[in-house]
């Protein structure tokens, strides 16, 4: 009996904390901070996704092969990026009908993006398996050097493989968090991780399965969260039970999807890109003037793990995102534009303050650089990693402040349904990137980046992220104030 009661309570406790939260009423930073808590958790154990097998892979694998695998990251960011920046437009739409109270508008809204997801993520899955040695071409990592080749495709291949697992998990989020509840795909992605590092170690270590055993163990665990996320969804919540006539969208339904959802999935991919000139860039830094690249790869390996440790301490900037993107999307469709302003304005005090956290919590983990020791084994940590690494983080953390108002910003104009502007901005973060990367260096080195290079001229490639975020901030300022401040609608 005394179980039962307790069984009982558990139950009502977990109902009541994932009770979806209504962002037209209350106190704007309020309800926005309440709901994107759950969100920077879920983003925070989406990078232990990376971080897990980062570490189990720097302990495990060669250098070289740790070298592929940390080169995969903005090659797998480029298409899962794309995937889910298309889900969270897509969303917006869910996100206006919650706010207008159309729960007939929901269900169709949600019957849509089942069609669109399922439809992107095999386009996604055949264009990135075809592409995979080009793009491996582009950020300089060739069959010249087998190891990291070796690993680099192997990863990739599985994770591509995997990415209607990512797409689908990405989708259904979005989707609870387009109604309000932001606690529930934090519940399964718990579950998911834990499941993600026993798999990592079973493959890893007694299997020795290599860089396939890595990607496997998350593609695995992400599926496994879909479902089960899928399942759940459909279940407690009768308002996304889709029926009869419901399935049957029409065409303006999947353009209007498709309108808010494809720009933000560009915008991202666009991001992505940049990020892979960067990275093509870094690896000059390791290749020696006659073409063969060095056998400890320190500037791919100190740039890797300082990228892991920005991208973890970046889930708390891209939850606040997250949840300024719902709280418009609802308060717009509500034509709540009063709550738009106050909360924007609050969001943007609230990521000033979350950068300054970041930043020193960045600065205490790169004393003597013992970050990378949780990403590397100890022989391959030396000087020339660390100071790569920690130049790299100097630089991003300190101009974080900048990457927290586009954060906000453009979540806050892609919520009152102005993709463009958030095209827009990606463009000018690509451009702002390939400008810097491809000139700069060279420029300030005196001479072609090799080995030999400058560190100064490393510096600059690290400069092209504060430089591209000035770059979109410019694009964004001009709908922030008046789209969203000024309340023009």
């Amino acid at each position: 009996m005394e179980n039962s009661l307790k069984l009982k309570g558990l139950k009502r406790f977990l109902s009541g904390i994932s009770k979806p939260v209504d962002l037209t009423e209350g106190t704007p930073w309020k309800v926005i901070l309440k709901y994107a808590l759950p969100i920077m958790f879920s983003y925070l154990l989406q990078q232990i996704y990376v971080l897990t097998d980062a570490i189990i892979c720097g302990q495990v694998l060669t250098a070289g092969e740790v070298a592929g695998v940390n080169d995969t990251f903005p090659l797998t960011f480029i298409f899962l990026q794309f995937a889910f920046g298309c889900t969270a437009g897509f969303s917006v739409i869910t996100a206006g009908c919650v706010g207008r109270g159309d729960a007939k508008g929901t269900r169709r809204s949600f019957a849509a993006q089942i069609y669109l997801s399922f439809a992107i993520s095999v386009l996604l899955t055949i264009l990135s398996i075809a592409l995979l040695p080009w793009m491996l071409g582009i950020i300089n990592v060739t069959p010249a050097n087998r190891e990291v080749y070796d690993a680099a495709y192997t990863y990739c291949l599985i994770v591509f493989i995997g990415i209607a697992a990512q797409m689908g998990y990405n989708f259904i989020c979005s989707i609870l968090r387009s109604i309000g509840d932001s606690v529930t795909p934090l519940v399964f992605l718990v579950i998911s991780t834990a499941l993600n590092v026993g798999l990592d170690l079973l493959f890893l270590v007694p299997l020795k399965m290599g860089p396939a055993g890595a990607a496997i163990a998350t593609v695995l665990a992400q599926f496994i969260s879909f479902i089960a996320c899928m399942v759940y969804t459909f279940a407690k919540y009768e308002k996304l039970r889709i029926s009869g006539d419901e399935w049957r969208v029409s065409l303006q339904s999947m353009k209007n999807h498709l309108i808010q959802g494809l720009p933000l999935g560009l915008q991202f991919s666009i991001l992505a890109i940049g990020i892979i000139v960067m990275q093509g860039a870094v690896v000059r830094f390791d290749i020696t003037e006659s073409g063969i690249m060095l056998a400890d790869t320190p500037a791919q390996n100190g740039y890797g793990a300082a990228n892991k440790l920005i991208n973890f301490l970046m889930a708390f900037f891209n939850g606040l995102g997250a949840a300024v993107l719902g709280y418009n999307a609802q308060n717009y469709g509500k034509g709540e534009y009063d709550r738009i302003k106050r909360g924007t304005l609050q969001s943007l005090v609230m990521m000033l303050i979350i950068s300054f956290m970041c930043l020193g919590a960045a600065l205490l983990m790169a004393r003597n650089g013992w970050y990378q020791y949780i990403f590397m084994s100890a022989d391959k940590v030396n000087d020339a990693t660390i100071m790569y690494g920690n130049t790299f983080l100097y630089i991003d953390m300190i101009t974080y402040p900048l990457l927290g108002f586009l954060l906000v910003t453009r979540s806050g104009v892609q919520g009152v349904c102005k993709p463009a502007y958030v095209l827009g901005a990606g463009i000018a973060e690509l451009a702002a990137r390939i400008l810097i990367c491809t000139f700069v260096p060279s420029l300030i080195n005196g001479a072609p980046i090799d080995a030999n290079a400058s560190h100064l001229a490393y510096a600059s490639v690290c400069a092209a992220d504060p430089g591209a975020w000035i770059a979109a901030c410019i694009v964004l300022l001009i709908p922030t104030i008046n789209i969203i401040i000024r309340k023009r609608h």
